[in-house]
């Protein structure tokens, strides 16, 4: 929560900035919403399957020339990754279905290039701040999920990633778009069973949304 705090205060600096020399009327904020598919990738995890959730949050674009535009978002992300019971060979070693629910505040800072009217792509660093952690296991033998408190935590609270993107936006606001992210570093623990084990998100999302 510390880091979320701090760097809220860093996001909101380098908004300010962008935002002082550009120019204000230009300054569109919108909303976004849309599907994730989501998994974890490494050498240990070539059997997980993609956990289909959803993403919901803000976005604004600042201009900076004719066809280059800073574009911050803010946004709930739900991640994570499927392990079939037909996968007998995975890092949990189990033969149950399970949902590891990985649920993130994501904080993107892209560079969004027009192409054409209408058409750009976007691409720059994804800041990850965890929310949520649990296991759904299915069957169980209680008949409920297991909720994993901070001291138990297999995963890091904060998360690096990159992003590469296209979106399409029309004439009176409305957007849609695509975009793929790509984890930086492991996001396990030390000192967990899953120490010496790399694994990274990798998500990819599609999305409308709306800029006033």
């Amino acid at each position: 929560m510390k880091k979320l705090i701090v760097f809220t205060g860093v996001f909101l600096f380098a908004l300010t900035s962008v935002y002082a020399q550009s120019d204000s009327n230009a300054i569109q904020l919108g909303v976004k919403g849309g599907v994730n598919f989501s998994k974890i990738t490494g050498d240990d995890f070539d059997d997980v399957d993609a956990r289909t959730s959803f993403n919901v949050g803000l976005v604004a674009e600042l201009p900076i020339s004719e066809r280059i535009s800073f574009q911050p978002e803010v946004f709930y992300s739900g991640q994570g990754f499927d392990v079939s019971e037909i996968d007998q060979d995975n890092v949990f070693d189990t033969d149950q279905n399970i949902e590891y629910q990985l649920d993130y505040i994501q904080v993107p800072l892209l560079i969004k290039a027009y192409l054409v009217e209408g058409l750009s792509v976007e691409a720059g660093p994804q800041f990850g701040f965890k929310i949520h952690e649990e296991f759904d296991f299915e069957p169980t033998s209680d008949g409920g999920d297991i909720e994993i408190d901070e001291e138990d935590s297999y995963v890091k609270d904060f998360d690096t990633s990159i992003a590469l993107g296209t979106s399409y936006k029309f004439d009176g606001g409305f957007f849609v778009s695509a975009r793929y992210t790509m984890g930086l570093t492991s996001i396990f623990e030390d000192d967990t069973p899953f120490e010496d084990v790399d694994g990274k998100n990798e998500v990819w999302q599609f999305g409308v949304g709306f800029m006033f």
